[in-house]
């Protein structure tokens, strides 16, 4: 590690550049994620499936991309990264593209779940390969860039999604959204590999898995980080994946400006919430233990509130829409913060690996199963905004946690 003073050291070399292809990535990695749930309506209709055969996709592509990012964590620690990038991103643009050609339930489900494969590869490495590039103290801020790119990625998938879809058909907005990661992947491979831990007072050093597991759950920060992260990725895949079905089934809207306005809630609440989360952790650094849980935690609790509001105390469209901004606000604050403790909380060699596992624990028991529990009970009892009341109970579980976290772990040794 530099010996010079932590608020002078400058990140590394090639660091703005990896930060701009990987900001893009992300945004192409949410527009290709989002961009089924725009056109459900479209081809549940096309290929005659049932509500929950709408997600089940979407629980394909969320099962294996969970499975696949322990394994290319384990290859980070080893391997170039901007390589498994590259190839990572390449693949998933194929099959988001491929999507398009589906016939079926069954071919439909293959390369969504394809897409787990190539995102696995980038999801995981992006976060450990940009806290080698900067140092702790400027983390939190790269990982607010970064993180933007998350509901700017979520409303063009909508928007987009949406609007291709109404008026060129849904398979057009599979070709659209998924060629174009192929230039971006090219990129990959002009970004430097930084040198693994050299920001950090522990050198790196061979963990093997067991260890790293061990380790890892032994960390009350990254446990208690992760239990909330899972929690809320519970509530915003479910209400991600049926919002626009909601609005379309329940309140009446055209599906085409459902999806439009989703998308453009999703740009300016994202926007902000990422930008002000961001911002109130860096302010809450030198005043808190825990500053990164304490600011997740509080601003879920008006998000909680105002979702509440929108799917049941209101029913006027423009009414929700204008709920559901101001709950995006709260929601997307925890985006830098919770993924720069998670990067901070654990040692050189484990971060990868602690990437990994947390995409395993956030998807396993969190958005790969809430779109279809949602469908499957709204199937069951006939009730789709019944159905949507798990989203509000588990957002409000995951403020509680890191709440919890905030106030009851022991404060950290230095700040995050």
């Amino acid at each position: 590690m530099s010996g010079r003073p932590a608020g002078s050291r400058a990140p590394a070399p090639g660091a703005g550049f990896a930060l701009i292809v990987l900001t893009a990535m992300n945004l192409l990695n949410y527009v290709d994620r989002w961009v089924p749930s725009a056109v459900k309506a479209l081809f549940k209709k096309d290929l005659d499936l049932t509500d929950a055969e709408t997600s089940w996709p979407l629980t394909a592509f969320v099962f294996v991309y969970m499975l696949a990012s322990p394994v290319f964590g384990a290859l980070a620690e080893t391997k170039n990264r901007r390589v498994l990038i590259a190839i990572g991103v390449a693949a998933w643009s194929i099959a988001t593209a491929a999507a398009g050609l589906a016939q079926g339930f069954w071919s439909l489900l293959l390369t969504r779940a394809l897409v787990g494969v190539g995102e696995a590869a980038y999801a995981t490495l992006a976060p450990s390969l940009l806290a080698d590039f900067y140092p702790p103290e400027k983390r939190n801020r790269a990982f607010t860039v970064f993180y933007v790119a998350i509901p700017v990625g979520s409303a063009l998938g909508f928007a987009v999604g949406g609007l291709l879809g109404a008026h060129w058909g849904w398979r057009a907005a599979f070709y659209a959204v998924g060629l174009p990661g192929l230039a971006v992947a090219a990129l990959a491979l002009l970004m430097k590999d930084p040198v693994r831990g050299a920001f950090d007072d522990v050198a790196p050093r061979e963990v093997s898995f067991p260890q790293a597991l061990s380790l890892l759950a032994r960390n009350p920060v990254y446990v208690v980080t992760v239990a909330g992260y899972t929690l809320v990725t519970f509530a915003t895949g479910g209400i991600g994946d049926w919002f626009a079905e909601f609005l379309h089934r329940v309140r009446g809207m055209d599906l085409d400006s459902a999806a439009l306005a989703i998308g453009a809630s999703a740009v300016v609440g994202g926007l902000l919430g990422t930008s002000v989360g961001g911002l109130a952790a860096e302010w809450a650094t030198t005043r808190t233990r825990h500053p990164y849980l304490a600011v997740s935690g509080l601003f879920m609790l008006p998000a909680t509130a105002l979702v509440t509001v929108a799917l049941f105390a209101v029913e006027r469209p423009p009414a929700i829409i204008g709920l559901i901004v101001a709950a995006q606000i709260f929601v997307w604050a925890y985006n830098a913060p919770v993924n720069a403790l998670l990067v901070n909380s654990v040692e050189p060699s484990l971060r990868a690996r602690a990437f990994g596992i947390s995409i395993l624990c956030i998807h396993a028991l969190g958005d790969a199963i809430s779109p279809p529990v949602i469908g499957l009970l709204s199937d069951s009892t006939g009730d789709l905004l019944g159905a949507l009341t798990i989203v509000p109970v588990t957002l409000g579980l995951g403020a509680l946690v890191w709440l919890c976290g905030w106030r009851l772990l022991r404060a950290p040794p230095a700040s995050p």
